[in-house]
């Protein structure tokens, strides 16, 4: 049976709220893979912004992967500018497990996008849909995205997939992120807060349902704010990347008068192509094992299903996230 990296006194992992980890666990060295993880061992997981779905759930992960492999596995998440610096990260061996939009992740092993060169990483599974959440303030007289001409909008955090997503759909409405707009590069939390004061007048964020960022944010100025329509602009995205489709957000998500259309993206959870395969098999056999428990951390866990889990691609499954969905019965 292989061994993985066993945590002594001297060799103990450092954990930092953004910072990630500082010993790596083993490689794959190539052996047939038992889903056994023989001495313990600890994961970083890079997740997203504070009052995103992402670290809801990459907490309610990190603690459910903790009860699975007889305790072998520890788990922590970590706050991250999310996908894009995710990825970075992950590869960097700062994390073992990262959270990514799926069109993030297809630039990165294309090395296309925001990554010059391709990237090593590998998927567990496809995990819930990230919605495009496009929201302006009345007062800004904004009413599609090309009225964005001159505004203040945040594009959320640097190398995020936020970011990467705002700044496609401006451009497919003709717009130039860097000149045509005044960009706010900001997290959700002070997006939020610029929402409420003022300060910001459309924001872009990408993620689950509900997120609860934008909960707080319709909740306390509903009748300040309005979601809009980007799908006139899935046309020219599709273009970019196929993994890019219509979706809705349904009224009683965030207590709207109506159904909201926009772009949808699939979510992935990636590591790289070199982790332990038993680790990357229990990791994987945790996500599903304990779905249950995911839900009540954030109701987009509701989507994590054994029939969508090998749908990565263009990023390839690990060979123990294989052995995990072939034990498991997820179909082809």
């Amino acid at each position: 049976m292989r061994k993985v990296l066993a945590l002594t006194a001297t060799s103990a992992l450092i954990l930092t709220g953004c910072g990630g980890k500082q010993d790596a666990v083993r490689t794959d060295t190539g052996d047939t893979v038992t889903c056994e993880v023989a001495e313990e061992t600890r994961i970083g997981i890079a997740t997203g912004n504070a009052t995103g779905v992402y670290f809801a759930l990459g907490n309610a992960y990190a603690q459910q992967i903790g009860t699975t492999a007889g305790g072998k596995v520890k788990a922590t998440a970590s706050e991250t500018g999310a996908s894009v610096q995710n990825i970075q990260q992950l590869v960097a061996g700062k994390f073992d497990v990262a959270f990514s939009l799926a069109d993030s992740a297809a630039d990165a092993v294309n090395g296309t996008g925001s990554f010059t060169d391709r990237q090593p990483v590998s998927a567990l599974a496809r995990i819930h849909t990230n919605y495009t959440q496009v929201i302006v303030r009345k007062a800004a007289g904004i009413t599609d995205v090309k009225s964005m001409t001159g505004k203040r909008v945040s594009t959320g955090s640097p190398k995020s997939g936020t970011e990467v997503i705002a700044n496609r759909v401006l451009t497919a409405a003709g717009l130039d992120p860097a000149k045509d707009i005044k960009a706010q590069r900001l997290d959700l939390t002070k997006t939020v807060d610029g929402m409420k004061d003022g300060s910001i007048d459309a924001l872009f964020w990408s993620g689950g349902l509900p997120t609860p960022g934008i909960t707080d944010l319709l909740t306390t100025s509903g009748d300040q704010v309005q979601f809009l329509d980007i799908t006139p602009q899935l046309a020219a995205l599709k273009t970019i990347n196929p993994v890019y489709e219509q979706g809705t957000i349904p009224a009683a998500t965030y207590k709207t008068t109506a159904d909201i259309k926009t772009v949808v993206v699939p979510n992935l959870l990636l590591v790289r192509q070199d982790l332990d395969a038993d680790v990357a098999c229990v990791l994987t056999k945790a996500l599903f094992d304990r779905k249950a428990e995911l839900q009540q951390a954030n109701a987009a866990a509701k989507e994590i299903d054994l029939s969508t889990a090998r749908h990565t691609d263009p990023i390839g499954l690990h060979r123990g996230a294989t052995k995990a969905l072939d034990d498991l019965g997820a179909p082809a």
